[in-house]
């Protein structure tokens, strides 16, 4: 199946993704991390912007609000307790917010999953499929944890992988080398991982995005969502976990990333 999103290179990793109506015609921006790709695209394509997403105040994810806003009168969508932090807010959210702007004619929902900041959003789209995670959930990998706790975290990325298996993932930037040579590290047996870092390879050599990934994918070779596993629970032992927890496991690999 086609996906109804495009992805958007911006600054030096981010992406900006487009959700396409099913007409094709409209698109909501999510995260436009600077406004000229986004503009450049549009201009070129004909497209019809409807709406701004934002999942977290991070500038490098509402750098563009301001700008686009101005060019093309949008809405922005975004966290009610961010509304200090994130440009240009016109629609404030809370959890379980029907997300149905006019004329994109798809329906989300909005999850609130801290972590990596205090407050930040995920929009979901069951009928299609489609998850935006921000910098919550990468593929192989998590965000930092800048403003939440480990507890937070770990709960928000359970809650991601009860999402079904063939949710296609996509998120704010292209780390997906990186995350996946730290999960060869964490668990050097797993040949998901090899497999998966051996494609991601070609594909950038390709110029290619890695994106996007599946919450099945990401069960099965992302380190911060396997504490469950045995070799997962070791690696988090070798680095001072005292117990096989969740959120223990999820902490001392999270603390090893950091410095990875």
């Amino acid at each position: 199946m086609e996906s109804p999103v495009t992805l958007i290179p911006a600054l030096r990793d981010n992406y900006v993704a487009l959700l396409h109506s099913p007409d094709g015609r409209s698109v909501a921006i999510v995260d436009p991390s600077e406004p000229e790709p986004v503009i450049r695209h549009l201009e070129e394509t004909g497209l019809q912007p409807l709406a701004i997403f934002n999942t977290h105040h991070h500038p490098d994810h509402v750098g563009g609000n301001r700008e686009l806003q101005k060019t093309y009168d949008l809405p922005v969508y975004g966290a009610a307790a961010d509304r200090d932090r994130i440009p240009g807010l016109t629609h404030p959210m809370y959890e379980g917010d029907r997300v149905t702007p006019a004329g994109l004619d798809r329906s989300g929902v909005v999850w609130d999953i801290p972590g990596h900041t205090r407050t930040h959003t995920a929009f979901v789209f069951p009928d299609d499929g489609l998850l935006f995670a921000g910098d919550t959930l990468f593929a192989a990998g998590c965000g930092r944890l800048f403003e939440g706790t480990p507890e937070q975290m770990q709960a928000s990325l359970a809650r991601l992988a009860g999402l079904p298996d063939d949710t296609r993932l996509y998120c704010g930037h292209e780390y997906t080398l990186n995350n996946l040579r730290f999960a060869s590290a964490v668990e050097p047996d797993n040949a998901d991982v090899a497999d998966k870092l051996a494609w991601a390879e070609a594909a950038r050599e390709r110029g290619e995005p890695t994106l996007p990934s599946t919450i099945g994918e990401e069960k099965r070779t992302n380190p911060f969502l396997r504490w469950e596993q045995p070799a997962v629970r070791a690696a988090a032992r070798e680095r001072g976990a005292e117990d096989d927890d969740p959120v223990t496991v999820f902490a001392a690999i999270r603390a090893w990333k950091d410095r990875f």
